[in-house]
């Protein structure tokens, strides 16, 4: 079995409410374990417990029951952080540095000084296609480009584990593409990657496993392929398939020399599975007889 980069085990998060006997329940008896190497996308509704989950995975938010582990130590420990970059939803930079001196900064946090960190500054830079606006100052930068930026001070101390709380929030549909290419390339470096999100058809393109969060309970995880399967349908592609073969597929499959390529179950939407599972029944069957209704009109 793989090295686990995220264990989570039976951790929950209560907060009182001031001035009432009364408690939120943020976070109900979350399971998790994350291979190292993998991408994992965490989903859910606004309230659903993803941030807090994130920021008690990172140690930065004590749990009130259960624990978590970041490659084996638990994340109360500061040492546990040093293999760790995190960009949040909302990060914040000094807007009167530029692009190089923020990194710059953030390297020297990280420990890093003379050549290695100035390499490392314009490696970053590169990767996260911000040479060009290297020297501007982060005022003139746009939302997307700061996101950028946020990601390179995430990478600056080459984490094993990159925690994004929605990376692409604001960002607009090439920066947003831009984000998802990087994420690709940071997987096939071996990087583990731990993400929240609202793009459900970029997580369904990036990630090997998702978990959907509804009221603070982990109501769906799996691989995407399997979340995704129709479990009583099955899909036959066939290459270089006659007309005729269409219509007595069954008989003339073995008999026909046609190849069979592929065969799965065909899949719905992640959209469609997230709405499933994390709204009331009564919702779901009141869409789906309206559905009915208006092709019966």
């Amino acid at each position: 079995m793989s090295e686990l980069a995220v264990s989570v085990v039976g951790m929950s998060k209560v907060y009182p409410v001031p001035f009432s006997r009364r408690a939120v329940v943020a976070v109900r008896e979350l399971n998790l374990a994350i291979a190292s190497g993998e991408v994992y996308g965490l989903l859910g509704p606004n309230g659903s417990g993803k941030s807090t989950t994130l920021k008690m995975i990172l140690g930065l938010v004590p749990p009130s029951r259960g624990r978590a582990e970041i490659f084996g130590r638990a994340s109360s420990d500061v040492a546990s952080r040093e293999s760790v970059g995190f960009l949040p939803e909302s990060p914040y930079f000094p807007k009167y540095l530029t692009g190089t001196e923020t990194l710059r900064f953030y390297g020297k946090l990280c420990g890093l000084r003379g050549e290695r960190l100035r390499a490392r500054v314009g490696e970053l830079l590169e990767l996260v296609g911000l040479a060009s606006a290297a020297d501007r100052r982060l005022s003139g930068y746009s939302k997307g480009m700061l996101q950028r930026i946020g990601l390179a001070q995430a990478l600056v101390n080459e984490p094993r584990l990159l925690v994004l709380d929605e990376p692409t929030a604001g960002v607009d549909p090439a920066g947003s593409r831009d984000i998802r290419d990087l994420i690709l390339r940071l997987k096939e470096r071996g990087t583990t990657v731990l993400l929240s999100s609202h793009l459900l058809e970029q997580v369904q393109e990036v990630c090997d496993r998702v978990g959907i969060l509804a009221n603070g309970v982990l109501v769906r995880e799996g691989r995407v392929e399997e979340l995704l399967a129709v479990e009583n349908q099955t899909e036959l592609i066939l290459e270089n398939a006659p007309a005729e073969l269409l219509m007595q597929i069954a008989a003339l499959a073995s008999t026909s020399g046609a190849r069979l390529v592929e065969q799965r179950k065909p899949q719905t939407t992640l959209e469609r599975l997230f709405l499933e599972a994390t709204q009331p029944e009564d919702s779901s069957k009141r869409r789906t007889s309206n559905a009915e209704h208006r092709r019966s009109d």
